[in-house]
């Protein structure tokens, strides 16, 4: 039975992840309790005799637990910014492509996707690698979440101040451009320089919608929307990733319709002359929770999707 370790669940992916975990009959779970949980000798320990182990710290601690590991049987999946960009660790998110897959597979460092960053990526990694933009491309992004990806100091704020009414309507940050994913956003896609993001915190507990627009005349060697929407089609088609033609709803995306979901779905809209790129998720699912558990799956050897919501 593989023994999985938990560093760090008393956050909010943390505990989403023990949540989930404890269900399961195909693992033997281990997290710390008590004093146990902040002693570095007993998370040591705990870190080497796991054949998996979580990673759900700030990006120091995660950094600190990853160097204590001192075998090379133990994978670390960290959930952490410290390792998305960092060599040797495989990046998460293993639908971009057969080799990503194979990286997560055989992986004994693999660092699992930021919130934000899943949809940026999902939809212009393969744009970039396939030829359709340039690296050089300069792009802007807006991203949609539900307060729960503020951890439990914003869902404990949303929650004891509902009638706050700077609460009650979405809310723009990362202001000065420095947002925290932005690294992995042009490292991961091969993009020249990160783009201009704009990530939104809105009054829903879960879901996430990223968007990204795109000119048409940015599209090189004549490709058009309709040539990104066969390429999202060819690329993303298993029950955790896929196309969706037309998923609005009378006009209207609903950055919630897949909370406490593990799906996401990769949607092309505009005109011959202006290109919406749109992807819809739930940051706790296939943003957080789901993502780590996929690639759990994987490296076990089981369906990807072995124990998702979908």
């Amino acid at each position: 039975m593989t023994k999985v370790f938990i560093d760090g669940s008393q956050g909010t992916t943390g505990l989403k992840i023990f949540d989930r975990l404890s269900k399961r009959t195909d693992i033997a779970l281990h997290i710390l309790t008590g004093d146990d949980r902040k002693d570095p000798a007993a998370r040591k320990k705990a870190l080497n005799e796991a054949d998996v182990a979580f990673l759900c710290l700030p990006d120091a601690a995660a950094a600190e637990a990853a160097a204590w590991v001192e075998n090379d049987r133990t994978v670390i999946l960290d959930t952490s910014t410290a390792h998305r960009t960092s060599p040797g660790w495989a990046y998460g998110f293993p639908e971009l492509s057969d080799a990503a897959f194979q990286k997560v597979q055989t992986g004994k460092r693999i660092a699992v996707p930021g919130c934000h960053a899943s949809g940026f990526i999902a939809l212009v990694e393969p744009l970039v690698r396939n030829g359709f933009i340039k690296p050089e491309t300069y792009l802007s992004c807006t991203s949609l979440t539900g307060y729960s990806g503020g951890g439990k100091k914003m869902i404990a704020q949303y929650e004891a101040e509902a009638d706050n009414p700077l609460l009650k309507a979405p809310r723009v940050y990362g202001l000065s451009q420095q947002h925290k994913h932005l690294k992995e956003m042009a490292a991961i896609t091969g993009l020249a320089a990160a783009p201009a993001f704009c990530p939104i915190v809105a009054p829903f507990y879960s879901g996430m919608l990223v968007t990204v627009p795109l000119f048409a005349k940015d599209l090189q060697n004549g490709k058009t929307a309709d040539d990104v929407k066969a390429l999202y089609r060819a690329l993303y088609h298993t029950s955790i990733v896929s196309y969706a033609h037309a998923p609005d709803e009378e006009g209207f995306l609903s950055a919630a319709k897949l909370s406490g979901l593990d799906r996401m779905e990769i949607s092309v809209f505009g005109s011959s002359e202006r290109i919406l790129l749109a992807a819809r998720y739930d940051n706790l699912g296939k943003g957080a929770s789901g993502a780590a558990l996929e690639c759990m799956n994987i490296v076990m050897g089981l369906d990807p999707d072995y124990g998702l919501e979908l």
